[in-house]
């Protein structure tokens, strides 16, 4: 095995995978295995995280990493040789804001290190496929920067309706079969594929008990975002390009986020076709969408001082990423679209730092007042977007309030709003509302 990879070493092959794929669009690469080499591994290693949980072998990444050479060389000759088995994922259940969870899947160490290693040779291909509108799990890109091309399109083409879709358990029935042969228009390469499929086949270890299935990726595996982006870019992206924007007789558009998207357009008619259409080309390929999440809505600008209340066939408001989009009146008297965090979302966050608080009423006043600010911080790196100042500040108010009733609980001598914000806030005042995604700020750059 080789020591420190250089990654200009690795971007250059990445480079060359790259170009072999766009100038041979639409055909299976064959020969793509020998890239995986020892360098390459290291490489997966160190992108790999290593804080996180030990999968199902119980091996954390600081004990791999004892005899790391030794473990990669043998990862590498299972890998190469058809011997490496892929175990089941353990999967653990993540509570929602709704209260109800979502099940995840944690893969072993060694097997994330792997799926890191195939998921580097995939992605110079598929992003010479992959479309602009997709922004989900790709390299260089985030979910404000489909925000803001959702805004902007918003803003500045002539938008009517928006159709709001939600894939039903999207992770869950995902077809293994479809996902092969999707994989197969552009990818031969026997290492390769026989991996994925081994991925695929792996199952998930629940209760002392491996469950195997014909359909899902589990939530939680370094292969799984790119998979599904490979079996949305046929299923969705490229039907839309091909097939249904040609079709459209005014101005539409589509934004994806994984599983996650919007389409917009300027007529009705052509909404309501995609709308009666798009439910039947997702079964084609074993998916349904929520029968009671996707909606089609009318999401017009108002005119003049038309505030367009809600009610049957009026502007109204939608969900996308974390944020309420909605028709709102400028500070000059105009109408922009406002993005403002989502109810559920800031309910979320409002009872997370409740019940932080609570659990740490008799740490020191400085530690818990650092740990307020470094959660409002990370709150704001997310939600701090242009428009929503009025959510942030609205957070910082329910913060405070829960860290003042968590203190007055151990004060012997009760503590005042008054006295809180005098002797508390003022010794330890929490960090101002900020705007990290600001879109005047991204258009001057």
């Amino acid at each position: 095995m080789s020591g420190t990879p250089k990654p200009n070493n690795i971007s250059t092959k990445q480079d060359r995978i790259a170009k072999l794929a766009q100038q041979m669009p639409g055909t299976a690469l064959r020969t793509l295995g020998h890239h995986i080499d020892g360098e390459w591994l290291t490489e997966a290693h160190r992108r790999t995280r290593k804080d996180a949980a030990p999968g199902v072998d119980g091996v954390t990444a600081e004990a791999y990493e004892r005899d790391l050479e030794g473990n990669l060389e043998r990862l590498l000759g299972a890998a190469k040789t058809g011997q490496y088995r892929a175990p089941p994922v353990r999967r653990v259940e993540i509570p929602k804001g709704d209260g109800k969870s979502r099940p995840l899947g944690i893969p072993t160490h060694e097997d994330k290190v792997l799926q890191r290693a195939v998921a580097m040779v995939l992605e110079p291909i598929y992003e010479s496929d992959f479309y602009d509108f997709s922004y989900g799990f790709r390299p260089g890109r985030s979910a404000h920067q489909a925000l803001e091309a959702l805004w902007r399109g918003l803003m500045n083409k002539r938008i009517g309706w928006v159709l709001d879709v939600n894939v039903q358990s999207f992770f869950d029935t995902l077809d293994h079969q479809v996902c092969r042969d999707l994989l197969s228009k552009r990818v031969s390469d026997g290492v390769i594929v026989r991996l994925v499929g081994k991925w695929l086949n792996a199952g998930v270890l629940e209760g002392g008990v491996v469950r195997r299935t014909a359909a899902g990726t589990p939530q939680g595996g370094v292969i799984s975002p790119l998979l599904a982006n490979i079996y949305l870019h046929e299923v969705l992206d490229r039907w839309w390009v091909e097939d249904v924007l040609p079709r459209m007789r005014g101005q539409a558009f589509l934004i994806r986020y994984a599983d996650d998207f919007v389409i917009c357009f300027e007529h009705e008619d052509d909404a309501r076709n995609v709308q009666a259409v798009l439910p039947k080309r997702f079964e084609q390929y074993s998916l349904r969408l929520h029968p009671d999440k996707t909606r089609l809505l009318r999401f017009e600008r108002p005119r003049g001082d038309d505030a367009r209340r809600s009610g049957p066939g009026q502007s109204r408001s939608f969900d996308f990423l974390g944020f309420t989009h909605t028709w709102a009146k400028t500070r000059r008297g105009g109408w922009a679209v406002l993005r403002s965090t989502m109810r559920s979302r800031f309910t979320r966050a409002v009872r997370a730092i409740t019940s932080w608080c609570r659990q740490h009423l008799h740490a020191p006043l400085a530690h818990q007042a650092k740990m307020l600010a470094a959660k409002l911080r990370g709150h704001d790196q997310y939600y701090g977007i242009t428009g929503n100042f009025r959510a942030l500040r609205s957070l910082r108010h329910w913060v405070q309030l829960a860290w003042w009733k968590s203190l007055r609980r151990r004060s012997q001598r009760g503590l005042s709003a008054a006295r809180f914000s005098r002797l508390i806030l003022a010794r330890f005042p929490l960090p101002p509302p900020r705007v990290v995604h600001s879109v005047y700020r991204s258009a001057n750059l």
